[in-house]
């Protein structure tokens, strides 16, 4: 229902998940920060404008966007949602969190895979505006949030 991937959609998401790191995904193996059987967490690849790179929620099985996400793996992401924004506001310091989930290319969808950014959120940080400014980051740079992250998750 509503899918809009092209046919022999090469999906990062589902790369990454599998373990697999090649020029067909940007995610890397060090960017996780915490899997289970339903879901995985890691560090974005992004940043958007002044903000760092930020979690990212998936279903470790692919289903293309919130229309075909089962029930089981939405409430199980939506917990998750919750712990990550705790993890945002006490590791990264935040001032807030905004979760974003996109559904379908209108809306800015731009992996087909289902997906939920926890962004950590400033004073007069300009998202809204800058979300057409986002800079790749490096595996180095990521790594400084997985490890504040995995901290958390180890509580």
């Amino acid at each position: 229902m509503h899918n809009h991937a092209p046919e022999n959609y090469k999906c990062p998401i589902c790369l990454a998940i599998e373990g697999i790191e090649n020029s067909d995904t940007l995610i890397k193996q060090s960017d996780i920060v915490y899997k289970d059987e339903l879901a995985t967490v890691f560090i974005g690849s992004f940043s958007i404008g002044s903000n760092p790179p930020q979690p990212i929620i998936v279903p470790n099985k692919h289903f293309e966007n919130l229309y075909d996400l089962p029930t089981e793996y939405a409430r199980h992401i939506q917990d998750l949602a919750q712990k990550v924004a705790l993890a945002v506001r006490e590791n990264y310091p935040s001032e807030g969190v905004m979760i974003q989930q996109n559904n379908e290319p209108a809306s800015g969808q731009h992996a087909f895979h289902y997906h939920m950014h926890i962004f950590p959120r400033y004073e007069n940080d300009n998202i809204h505006q800058n979300m057409t400014t986002k800079k790749n980051t490096t595996p180095e740079q990521r790594q400084v949030f997985v490890e504040k992250l995995k901290t958390f998750f180890k509580k």
